[in-house]
C-alpha cells in the first residue's frame, strides 16, 4: 500500500510529510482518546492548535512550534485571567440602588417633562382647582408615565443591547430582573390610573391609560414595522397637557352648552369677553398642538443624530429611511408652530394677543435651525435643531403663563 500524504497548511515552513498508513490510524487513536469529551472540558482554548508535525513518526516539534505554542498558551492564560479581573457580581438592591433603578426605568428625565407639561394645563386652566387635585395629578402621571417607559423597555431588550445608547439600561446589563421590573411597570401602570380616577377625575384617568397602552403597546410595536412609529409617539406627547386640562374640570370635546368661543384682539372685538370662557374646546387643542408639533423637530434632529445606531436595531425611523424627508418633516412642524403660537393660543383666549409677538422669537430661531436642517442635512444642523428645542418648550410654557388671559402682572403691588 502507498503512503498518505499529508499537508501543512498552518505553516508554510513545513514541506510534505510521508507517513504510512499504520502510523496514521495509531495517531488517530491517540487523538481520539486525547481529545474525547470528558477531556475537552479540562482543555483550554489554545491546546486545539497543533501543528502537522504532530501527526509523523518522530512527534518531533521544531523550536519555532514550541515557541508559537507557548505564545498561544501565553494568550489564553492572560485572556483568561483578565476575564477573571473583570467579572463583577451583581450588585446588592439595597433602597438607594433600587429607587435608583426605578428611576432609570422610568426614563426620571422624560418622566419629568410629561408632569410638567402636565401641570401646564393646570396652569393654564381658568378653571379652580385645589392642591391635593394638583398633586394627585402629578403622582399620577408620573406613575403612568413610568409604568409606560418600564413596559417599553422589557419589550426592547434584544434592541436595546444592539446600541450604544441604551446597552446600559439596567434590563439590558441585568441590574434587575425582567420579573422585578414587570412588577414595577403593572404596580404603576394600576395605580396611576387608579390614583388618578379617585383623586382627580376618570376623565384625567382613562387619558392615563390610553397613554400608556399608545406607548407600550402601539408605539413600541411600530418602531420595527412603520414610520408612523413618530406620529403615534406625537400623539402619546400630545395627551399630558389634557391630563391636566381636564383635572381642573375642563372639557375634550364641543357640546351644545360647551361650545367654541373665539377672542378676538381688541381693535377687533367691541367689548371684553368674560374670562371664563376661556373653558372651551379650543384651549385643550391649542395645548395638544403646541405639543405635538413640537416633538417633530426635537425627535427628527435627535434621530438623525444616532440613525446609525436605529439602523443597527432594525427601528423603522424616518431619518434612516429617507433622511431628506426627515428633514422636511422637521421644518414642516417648526413652520406650524408659528401659527399655532401666534394665532390658535390668543384666539382661544389662553394667553393674550401679545403673546402672538412675543412667541415668534423663540420660533423665529426654531425656524431658521430647521430651514438649515433641510437645506444641508448635516450632523450640526441636526444638532442646532435638537439643541433649540431643548430650550424652546420651556420658554414658550413661561411665555404663555406670563400673557395668560386675566393675569395681569403689571398691577401686582407689595403690600405691607
Amino acid at each position: 500500500m502507498k503512503g498518505l500524504i499529508a499537508f501543512s497548511p498552518c505553516s508554510r515552513r513545513f514541506p510534505k510529510i510521508r507517513i504510512s498508513p499504520r502510523s496514521f490510524l495509531a495517531s488517530r487513536s491517540n487523538f481520539d482518546r486525547s481529545y474525547s469529551t470528558s477531556a475537552l472540558r479540562k482543555r483550554d482554548f489554545a491546546s486545539f492548535f497543533y501543528h502537522n508535525e504532530l501527526w509523523s513518526d518522530h512527534h518531533t516539534s521544531p523550536p519555532m512550534m514550541e515557541k508559537r505554542c507557548a505564545r498561544h498558551s501565553t494568550h489564553a492564560v492572560t485572556d483568561q485571567s483578565l476575564a477573571s479581573s473583570n467579572y463583577r457580581e451583581t450588585e446588592v438592591l439595597t433602597p438607594r440602588r433600587l429607587l435608583r433603578l426605578y428611576g432609570q426605568l422610568s426614563k426620571s428625565r422624560l418622566t419629568t417633562l410629561v408632569v410638567l407639561t402636565a401641570m401646564s394645563g393646570v396652569a393654564l386652566s381658568p378653571l379652580p382647582t385645589t392642591l391635593p387635585v394638583l398633586l394627585s395629578t402629578a403622582v399620577g402621571t408620573a406613575m403612568c408615565s413610568a409604568s409606560a417607559n418600564t413596559l417599553n423597555q422589557l419589550q426592547e431588550v434584544p434592541y436595546d443591547a444592539q446600541m450604544a445608547r441604551t446597552r446600559m439600561r439596567p434590563i439590558v446589563r441585568r441590574a434587575i430582573t425582567p420579573l422585578h421590573a414587570t412588577g414595577f411597570a403593572i404596580a404603576t401602570g394600576v395605580a396611576g390610573p387608579a390614583i388618578l380616577w379617585i383623586m382627580v377625575s376618570p376623565v384625567t384617568a382613562a387619558l392615563g391609560a390610553v397613554n400608556i397602552g399608545l406607548y407600550a403597546g402601539v408605539y413600541t410595536w411600530l418602531k420595527r414595522k412603520s414610520i408612523l412609529n413618530t406620529w403615534v409617539g406625537a400623539v402619546v406627547g400630545g395627551l399630558p397637557p389634557l391630563m391636566g386640562w381636564t383635572a381642573c374640570g375642563g372639557k375634550l370635546l364641543p357640546l351644545a352648552d360647551y361650545p367654541f368661543q373665539f377672542f378676538l384682539p381688541s381693535f377687533l372685538s367691541p367689548s371684553p369677553q368674560d374670562i371664563s370662557l376661556v373653558d372651551n374646546p379650543l384651549s385643550p387643542i391649542a395645548l395638544f398642538m403646541l405639543l405635538y408639533s413640537w416633538q417633530f423637530p426635537h425627535f427628527m434632529a435627535f434621530s438623525h443624530q444616532v440613525r446609525a445606531s436605529y439602523a443597527q436595531a432594525g427601528y423603522k425611523m424616518l431619518s434612516v429611511l429617507s433622511p431628506h424627508k426627515n428633514t422636511l418633516v422637521a421644518l414642516r412642524h417648526a413652520l406650524l408652530l408659528v401659527p399655532i403660537c401666534s394665532v390658535l393660543f390668543p384666539l382661544s383666549g389662553l394667553t393674550t394677543w401679545t403673546f402672538a409677538l412675543t412667541s415668534l422669537i423663540p420660533n423665529a430661531v426654531g425656524v431658521r435651525a430647521a430651514w438649515g436642517f433641510w437645506r444641508r442635512g448635516g450632523e450640526k444642523e441636526a444638532r442646532a435643531v435638537w439643541q433649540h428645542s431643548l430650550w424652546y418648550l420651556p420658554v414658550i410654557l413661561a411665555l404663555t403663563m406670563v400673557h395668560k388671559q386675566g393675569m395681569e402682572w403689571t398691577e401686582w403691588t407689595w403690600k405691607r
